[in-house]
């Protein structure tokens, strides 16, 4: 007799990979079907339906990616080495993925739409926690005076997370890292401006 947390971790996993592969409106029930090896029925005791799976699914890559990221940044002793541990994760995407077809929250947010407001609002959370991750290590920093007081910390998220996600959206279409190393070593550069100077 199947687990049924077993069950749901599994349609959990496959589907995802087939969503941020193939896209959330490309991929059928008979795709993670197939890719499961369980029934129609056996899929929608644990999902009301597609749309809930496609948001259940989303949450968990987020989860995933976050996880990385926040164990990284927790282990990271300084704002340098935290701001760093960003650069690492995109930077490594293409050559190591912690899952396959790229950057959930840029996959999702280039699909969802008004057609689609469960997936917006699951994409729009996933960036809300990106910011909030990226702001908080900024606030800090300028509290702690290591970096300049002036500082727009809005100003920068935005632009860490717009150069960092259009980096890797250039990267995937020309298959090779120049995009992702190009802009990453603008980011350090913007980075070592607003850093205040050691006495």
């Amino acid at each position: 007799m199947r687990n049924p947390k077993h069950t749901k971790a599994t349609i959990l996993k496959e589907s995802a990979n087939l969503f941020n592969v193939q896209g959330y409106k490309a991929t059928s029930l008979s795709d993670i079907t197939t890719a499961t090896g369980l029934t129609k029925g056996a899929i929608y005791k644990h999902f009301k339906n597609k749309e809930d799976l496609e948001q259940q699914a989303l949450r968990s890559l987020g989860r995933q990616m976050f996880d990385i990221l926040n164990k990284e940044i927790k282990d990271a002793t300084s704002y340098e080495s935290k701001i760093e541990v960003f650069f690492t994760f995109f930077k490594n995407y293409l050559v190591n993925p912690p899952y396959a077809g790229g950057c959930p929250l840029l996959n999702s947010a280039v699909e969802s739409d008004d057609a689609n407001p469960v997936l917006r609002q699951q994409s729009f959370g996933m960036l809300v926690t990106f910011k909030s991750t990226l702001r908080r290590i900024m606030e800090s920093a300028k509290k702690r005076n290591h970096i300049k007081e002036n500082t727009d910390v809005d100003q920068m998220v935005h632009v860490y997370i717009a150069t960092l996600e259009g980096a890797m959206m250039m990267s995937k279409l020309e298959r090779n890292n120049d995009a992702i190393t190009t802009c990453i070593d603008f980011l350090r550069n913007l980075n070592q401006s607003i850093l205040v100077a050691v006495k």
